[in-house]
């Protein structure tokens, strides 16, 4: 039994699953909206409130995954808590509320782990464009058979080109032609690619697939329906989608960010499509520690690549 709690951008997730090899079995998975990119960008820092509020929805979850049976416990900082002035005294106080370590990732573990997840650690025979749009930022990680894994986190997330570029609800044709300009530009400094599979992972992809049924269906987005999504984000308000679509009224209001920053994406790759995959950095987390123990952060280079058994 394994447990995972990432501090991403928008949400704060827990999942707890029972760990059979390569295959995880969930038992919990279940997340909380804080905005903490949201909040770090505009102060720099959580600050008092919002830090309290932080530890005692980890203290829950931590006391969720132990009420379960979990072994392992293990808390992971992306983007956020990167770039959070008051980085070092979230951490001290997420340890000594909860009696778990945050482990605050680079661009580069939270790429991995990310990879290890999709694959469900099972070894890489093509290579394989993994990539998860948040909040604040993005990440890329790129893996074959042959050489060692390639990961890059770009500063441009569906909450903070919102934030930057759109004042209307829902937002106008002006606005979505800005952003995706805007995601075209910041990704000429993503990582060079001919992947034979891209699979986009996280809130974003999974969300944008609950507005089009089809895409729902066999979870994949290709620019059609990208452009099909973005059609109807645009002419609909945030929490009519909310409410249309099953989606969180905070995640709607950013979601056509999030559509424009995946069709850059298969742009920028000459791809048409990818595939959208249920599983990320939470399983992959899970399952890394699970298989190397303590000593996970130092093998995660290694561990990207799969292993046998």
């Amino acid at each position: 039994m394994g447990a995972s709690v990432d501090l991403g951008a928008n949400s704060v997730h827990l999942l707890v699953a029972v760990v059979d090899g390569h295959r995880l079995q969930p038992l919990v998975d279940e997340s909380v909206f804080l905005g903490l990119g949201t909040a770090i960008a505009e102060r720099g820092s959580l600050g008092g409130a919002a830090r309290g509020e932080l530890v005692a929805a980890l203290v829950r979850y931590a006391e969720t995954a132990r009420r379960l049976g979990a072994e392992d416990v293990t808390f992971i900082g992306t983007e956020p808590i990167r770039r959070a002035a008051d980085a070092a005294s979230i951490v001290i106080e997420v340890a000594a509320a909860s009696r778990v370590p945050l482990h605050v990732l680079s661009h580069e573990e939270e790429a991995y782990l990310t990879i290890i997840g999709v694959n469900e650690g099972m070894p890489v025979t093509q290579e394989t464009l993994v990539i998860d749009v948040g909040g604040g930022s993005s990440e890329f990680c790129i893996v074959d058979a042959a050489r060692p894994p390639r990961a890059a986190g770009l500063q441009i997330g569906c909450a903070s080109l919102t934030d930057r570029l759109v004042s209307h609800d829902p937002p106008t044709l002006a606005e979505i032609e800005a952003m995706r300009a805007e995601a075209r530009t910041a990704l000429r400094d993503a990582p060079d690619a001919q992947p034979g599979e891209i699979v986009a992972v996280g809130g974003t992809a999974s969300n944008l697939l609950k507005v089009l049924p089809a895409a729902a269906l066999d979870r994949t987005l290709t620019r059609e329906r990208i452009d099909a999504i973005l059609r109807i984000l645009t002419s609909e308000p945030a929490a009519d989608a909310s409410e249309r679509h099953l989606v969180k009224p905070t995640r709607a209001s950013i979601l056509p960010a999030g559509g424009a920053i995946m069709d850059a994406i298969l742009e920028r790759y000459d791809a048409d499509r990818m595939r959208v995959s249920e599983a990320g950095i939470r399983e992959g987390t899970i399952l890394a520690v699970d298989h190397a123990g303590p000593s996970w952060r130092d093998r995660l280079a290694d561990l990207a690549h799969g292993w046998r058994g």
